[in-house]
């Protein structure tokens, strides 16, 4: 599961970088990195409430 989780971050803050760089639309890619960082295992998740 919480290699499962890692995965999900990384595409969320990847996809939020891409959103951010190649669409120039900074509020998408800055949501798509924060819910990247609530997801992911380390520091802050959303499942360990």
């Amino acid at each position: 599961m919480v290699t499962l989780l890692w995965i999900l971050a990384v595409v969320l803050v990847i996809a939020g970088i891409y959103v951010i760089l190649a669409r120039r639309d900074l509020l998408w890619g800055i949501v798509l990195i924060v819910l990247g960082l609530l997801v992911g295992p380390g520091g802050v998740s959303i499942f360990n409430v």
